[in-house]
């Protein structure tokens, strides 16, 4: 029988202390992960200290920062410094980052002696650039020793090293001259030098690369781990790929928010207060609001228009909601090919022409579209006028499309973020333009 952490919890109350820790054994860490926001705090607290030491640093490195705070607050100095032993250094400099004051106090104290020489070290870098995400916990060796030798080296501190998948070969200075996968290292024989089997044109990054980028790096190299250096191509660390996925996921999130119109730091749902929620969004909503009131002025100066042709007001939802949504989905598919270095700045000419012609055929399909629904559907408006509103649906179709493909190229060339331009925003520009283009097309047609 496989015990689940549901079956556990149930009677938790009932088992003997060596019959949980037996249990628990039998559990996955995704089993863990999936069901531990089902425990209480009491329960939590209760199986987190029942399980193995290895379990513990794997399942506190997937928790969120409150729910590792809540738990070292209830563990004891011994289990505490247990624990933080075990961890990596750039997970513990992570969470010394997020948490409180106290608990930031309780952590340091804990701490061994080389873990907070390690945990300094990397303190002095920005946490949203290489350094700040690297581990100072690497294979280096020399060119001259052989693979003998090397693994040897190895062998004696492989619990140590996060990866070792590669092993970094450096001069007398440290500097990084070579590298050598774990793959070379076994299919050579013990006494070939290492400097005849280095590869010596290595894909380094360098400290201050922004997270977003060494991301990049290792997917497009398909890399375990990229090294990270100074400007004197000092090996200071590496990145490894499990890092990059907390970023990846990181960056995607941001983009989300920013997407919506959400301004502040991604945070769990369920961690954020009301305060929080509200302060994330009300002010990209109120300069929305602001912007979305020059849709009014545009109404009010074509008021005329309106009370001499009522049935425009009527159509005024189709053309806002189908340039918006024209214009949403080039935004979308400009800023994907901008993420996946797919397109540059240098494309725009390539991008215009591609869009203009698609902007041109989406028009004249959304365009008879609504020009058979005028006629057949209520109100029943003349062929005319009904031809009147699908050239100017036609017309923002094509605008919409053109320039929300074009504005995230011009915005991330100027060095800002493109994503502000898809969503609301973009759907709110498109609306004020759009109304123009309709209202203006449609006086010059029907003579109003």
């Amino acid at each position: 029988m496989k015990y689940s952490l549901e079956y556990i919890k149930e009677y938790l109350n009932i088992l003997k202390p060596d019959e949980i820790k037996n249990l628990l054994l039998e559990i996955s860490l995704q089993d863990l992960i999936e069901n531990w926001n089902t425990l209480t705090p009491e329960e939590s607290i209760h199986i987190f200290k029942s399980l193995n030491l290895e379990m513990k640093v794997e399942l506190i490195n997937s928790l969120t920062y409150k729910e590792q705070e809540m738990i070292l607050s209830e563990l004891n100095v011994e289990n505490i410094k247990q624990l933080l032993n075990e961890m990596e250094p750039d997970d513990i400099v992570d969470f010394i980052q997020s948490v409180s004051h106290e608990v930031r106090k309780s952590v340091w104290e804990n701490l061994s002696e080389e873990a907070k020489k390690e945990t300094l070290f990397l303190l002095k870098f920005d946490e949203d650039d290489a350094a700040g995400l690297m581990t100072p916990r690497y294979i280096a060796i020399k060119p001259s020793i052989t693979v003998a030798q090397a693994l040897k080296f190895v062998r004696k501190g492989a619990e140590e090293i996060e990866t070792v998948y590669y092993f970094y070969v450096l001069d007398q200075l440290k500097r990084l001259i070579g590298v050598v996968s774990l793959r070379d290292i076994l299919a050579a024989k013990d006494e070939q030098i290492i400097s005849g089997i280095m590869e010596t044109d290595v894909i380094s990054v360098h400290e201050d690369t922004d997270q977003e980028e060494v991301a990049k790096t290792l997917e497009t190299y398909s890399l375990l781990a990229v090294p990270v250096v100074d400007k004197n191509n000092v090996l200071l660390g590496i990145v490894t790929f499990d890092d990059v996925i907390e970023v990846i996921h990181e960056e995607q999130t941001e983009d989300v928010y920013k997407m919506v119109a959400m301004g502040g730091d991604p945070l769990p749902y369920l961690e954020s207060s009301v305060f929080d929620l509200v302060k994330r969004r009300i002010p990209w909503l109120t300069v929305l609001l602001i912007v979305g009131t020059i849709t009014t002025n545009v109404l009010h100066h074509y008021e005329d228009i309106i009370i001499g042709a009522a049935f425009l007001f009527m159509f005024m939802p189709v053309i806002t909601q189908t340039g918006g949504n024209a214009g949403s989905q080039s935004t979308t598919l400009i800023i994907r090919g901008l993420a996946t270095e797919e397109l540059y700045f240098k494309d725009i000419w390539k991008v215009l022409k591609k869009e203009l012609m698609v902007g041109f055929i989406m028009g004249l399909g959304t365009g008879l579209v609504v020009f058979i629904r005028g006629i057949l559907l209520p109100p029943g408006i003349s062929v005319y006028s009904a031809f009147a509103i699908s050239l100017s649906l036609c017309f923002v179709v094509l605008f919409s499309t053109t320039i929300g493909a074009i504005a995230p190229l011009v915005i991330h060339k100027t060095g800002h973020d493109p994503t502000v331009m898809s969503g609301p925003l973009m759907a709110t520009v498109i609306d004020v333009f759009g109304l123009t283009i309709y209202f203006e097309l449609a006086k010059f047609m029907l003579n109003i």
